[in-house]
């Protein structure tokens, strides 16, 4: 065992008067702003999406074929290759699929692509 004039000490100091009287800060969260309208919007067009593709195919959930349509994929490309991409997505469906493409890119028309974080 050393010596006692070898050994560390630690000093405690305790607070002063005047760090006591000053109230303690607390720690801010940090959160994300999301545009509601944007958000609601999509929403919306989602729902209605969901909803078109149960009354093109006539069917239930479950039976749909294996359809993913990215509303943010289609915001990259052109207005015609949009077009293009969901005739030919929808090209199993036995009824006319006119009428829901022209109404789908009206209502993504303005609408901005999310970026990953607003997508958390």
């Amino acid at each position: 065992m050393a010596e006692p004039s070898t050994q560390s000490r630690v000093f405690f100091q305790s607070p002063s008067k005047e760090e006591e009287s000053q109230p303690q800060r607390k720690l801010g969260k940090f959160t994300v702003r999301y545009d509601r309208k944007d958000l609601q919007r999509r929403l919306d067009i989602e729902e209605w999406l969901d909803f078109q593709l149960h009354q093109l195919y006539g069917c239930e959930e479950e039976e749909i074929p294996e359809l993913e349509i990215d509303i943010d994929e289609l915001l990259d490309i052109s207005d015609e290759d949009q077009r293009s991409k969901l005739q030919e997505m929808l090209h199993e469906c036995c009824k006319p699929t006119d009428d829901f493409i022209n109404e789908l890119l009206i209502r993504i028309k303005g609408l901005r692509k999310m970026t990953v974080s607003q997508k958390k």
